[in-house]
């Protein structure tokens, strides 16, 4: 009895009427070999027939065999040339397939479709090893070529690949690889398909707002990816100009400028950089970013033999038109509805720019990369709180010294004042006053008048010390104060005393014990001395 896996009509089409020996048969039919989707034989064969043309009383595999007018004896390597014509299904497609061993066979090439038609003369036999022609009718009609989306709507929706309930399972499966993002969907017994994160049915999907950049290609800057650490490629900065000057030709009027160094997330740094160019004649200039960065791309080997470098990307914005097109056209893998809704939500159009994050890789890049810009920032902070609390020192100083210079100046301003005064008696004296000097001292003593009146500034001032003096002498001649005191602190400042009370006590306990200690020692030795004499 043949192993068979379906029951009746072949599920690919076609049907068979023949009788074998005992194999594995792959269709259904009322024989024992299986076919999928032969046709009537008119031949006869025995052995193992592995995608002969022939529908006769054949003794093994048939795949995707049809009509043919050869004959076949077991297997045949490089037998007489046959000519076929296949109708059911084919794992090779239109045609005989081509083996790895080099000859032309019939042998499944996971390369076709369904159900194949056209008619090809082959040089040998199905399964042969041996050397033989192929010649292709070209009135052949091809199939049109199908894109990866197709092949993926396929694998998620109606792959066919048993026609039966079993396609429905392989359809769940490759359902839940495209939401996940990762696998391989098969949709025919021909094709598969690779499932990867930007595919339309990936559910791991967002999107996110980066910085827009405002640098421009004439600003000439390049960024190169290094993969070494910050502290590292800091250190060996000049050695890196140097080697990109080597780069560049060692010319002398080429100069390599570094705009910045930046730490990475995964032990990468950006090292910024851009070209000056210096001409004989004329004012010197900076080689655009794009220039710099496909020269750049030309020496790749060298940039990763001597430096390590990873990458290379010009640092220069977006003009409007390609920032338009940018907008206008939704990333693979984004629905235009939620590419049009985060558009629509830009908290800073002017600014920001919406990218889309496929998947979990992704996801953690930007994660990485956003606690690496954290930190930063909260270095940049650390390094303006020690430069404000240095500052707010510095004006307490200036403010201490301001004052000290308030105080000395009043004291200059009052000896200048004395010096004006003395010299001016000394170059007066011997002349009478003059009008000015007189209205000067009718002010004054008005002044002075103003301020000896009661009610003004003195008689005010006469008061206050009256007031003071008699608080003082109130204060020296109060009776004794009484203080309060709260009963939880009076509780613990008596504690406090009878346990200072008690370690006295001890220690007047010790003393006396020493002190009989010490008389009884002297009673002894006076005995003992006694005894002696």
């Amino acid at each position: 009895m043949a192993f068979s896996l379906g029951g009746g009509a072949t599920p690919f089409g076609g049907t068979s009427t023949t009788s074998s020996a005992p194999f594995f048969g792959f269709g259904t039919s009322t024989q024992s070999s299986g076919g999928f989707g032969t046709q009537a034989k008119t031949t006869a064969a025995t052995g193992f027939s592995f995608g002969t043309p022939a529908a006769t009383s054949a003794t093994g595999f048939s795949f995707g065999g049809a009509p043919a007018t050869s004959t076949s004896t077991g297997f045949s390597f490089g037998g007489a040339p046959a000519t076929t014509t296949s109708t059911g299904f084919s794992f090779g497609g239109t045609g005989a397939g081509t083996s790895a061993f080099g000859g032309a066979t019939g042998f499944p090439s996971f390369g076709g479709g369904l159900g194949g038609t056209g008619t090809t003369t082959t040089g040998q036999s199905s399964f042969g090893f041996g050397l033989g022609t192929q010649q292709t009718n070209p009135l052949q009609v091809q199939q049109p070529p199908t894109s990866n989306l197709e092949n993926i709507a396929t694998a998620v929706t109606l792959p066919q690949i048993y026609g039966d309930e079993r396609d429905a399972i392989i359809a769940k499966w490759n359902q839940l690889q495209a939401a996940w993002g990762t696998g391989k969907g098969i949709y025919s017994q021909q094709g598969s398909v690779e499932f990867t994160p930007d595919n339309p049915y990936c559910r791991f999907k967002a999107v996110g707002y980066n910085r827009l950049p405002k640098t421009k290609n004439e600003d000439g800057l390049v960024s190169l990816f290094i993969k070494k650490p910050e502290a590292e490629v800091r250190a060996n900065q000049q050695q890196i100009v140097d080697t990109l000057f080597g780069i560049f030709g060692s010319k002398p009027q080429l100069s390599v400028c570094v705009e910045g160094i930046k730490k990475l997330p995964d032990n990468m740094t950006e090292f910024a950089i851009y070209i000056l160019e210096r001409p004989a004649t004329g004012p010197a200039r900076r080689i655009p970013a794009n220039e710099t960065c496909n020269f750049l791309n030309n020496q790749v080997t060298q940039l990763k033999s001597k430096l390590v470098v990873e990458n290379v990307v010009p640092k220069m914005g977006f003009t409007e038109q390609a920032l338009k097109e940018y907008l206008d056209t939704p990333p693979a893998g984004i629905h235009p509805f939620l590419w049009e809704q985060a558009k629509l939500d830009n908290p800073d159009p002017e600014n920001l720019i919406p990218v889309p994050m496929i998947g979990f890789k992704t996801l953690h890049q930007r994660l990485k990369h956003q606690e690496q810009q954290t930190q930063a920032h909260q270095q940049r902070l650390d390094i303006i709180a020690e430069d404000l609390e240095s500052l707010q020192q510095k004006q307490v100083n200036m403010l201490a010294k301001l004052e000290e210079y308030k105080r000395k100046h009043i004291q200059l301003s009052h000896r200048l004042l004395q010096v004006v005064v003395k010299q001016e008696i000394s170059r007066k004296m011997g002349y009478s006053i003059q009008p000015e000097e007189e209205q000067l001292r009718v002010q004054l003593e008005k002044i002075q008048l103003e301020l000896n009146h009661p009610t003004q500034f003195k008689g005010r001032l006469n008061e206050l010390m009256s007031q003071i003096r008699m608080q003082n002498h109130l204060a020296a001649t109060r009776a004794d104060v009484s203080y309060q005191m709260d009963p939880s602190l009076q509780q613990e400042i008596k504690q406090l005393l009878k346990q200072q009370q008690d370690g006295l006590k001890h220690l007047v306990d010790i003393i006396k014990e020493d002190a009989q200690d010490v008389q009884l020692m002297e009673q002894n030795l006076e005995a003992s001395s006694f005894s002696q004499r």
